[in-house]
């Protein structure tokens, strides 16, 4: 069974077990004030597992069910099956992990702020997906026809960094901007030449 799968499986499971439990959700959840003064980094990870509702669940699931698939197949062709599946997952949950960096530093000291879901996660995957594969063609939900990768990911990140800047939505933008440039800097990193491929793409 392939890991998207599998973290497809564990996410849905946590997300509907803790639904009616607020208490055992708010121990989950990613508050920044809570990690800064009680050192409870756990909840960097915790909160990628629950969501705030079914649909947020399910558009999450989904993206990552079709780009996830397609670049862990690419990884573990690539690289063979145990690194590949290591890449994979050092990209998925270091990935959540470094969107939450920016909404941690804003919001160390608010008490009040609290998110969760695993949308850096999958942006991370998403972008990484981007970058390997720049020519391939995406189909969104509300899009009918396909758009190339190199095209969506620029207008991808200029919409959420305009969403951000507006602070009129309760979605957590930065988080989506920051897991979206820690896959970059993952493809990057295994393959510079990728960077290179993408630009080509471009112009």
């Amino acid at each position: 069974m392939s890991l998207v799968l599998i973290i497809i499986g564990i996410t849905v499971l946590i997300s509907f077990s803790v639904e009616n439990k607020p208490e055992l959700k708010e121990k989950l959840l990613f508050i920044p004030y809570q990690i800064k003064h009680q050192g409870e980094y756990q909840r960097m990870i915790s909160s990628i597992f629950i969501h705030a509702d079914i649909n947020h669940l399910v558009f999450n699931m989904i993206s990552l069910y079709f780009l996830g698939n397609l670049f862990e197949q690419q990884m573990i062709q690539i690289y063979g099956v145990q690194l590949g599946s290591v890449n994979f997952l050092l990209l998925y949950f270091l990935g959540g992990v470094a969107a939450e960096i920016y909404p941690f530093i804003r919001h160390q000291n608010d008490v009040y702020y609290r998110s969760l879901g695993a949308s850096g996660a999958v942006s991370a995957v998403i972008f990484a997906a981007i970058f390997w594969n720049p020519t391939m063609d995406l189909f969104l939900f509300f899009i009918p026809i396909p758009i190339p990768a190199y095209i969506f990911g620029p207008i991808y990140l200029a919409f959420e960094y305009f969403s951000m800047k507006s602070g009129k939505t309760n979605i957590a933008h930065d988080a989506h901007i920051g897991g979206a440039l820690f896959g970059i800097l993952f493809v990057l990193l295994l393959n510079s030449n990728k960077g290179i491929e993408f630009f080509e793409a471009i112009f």
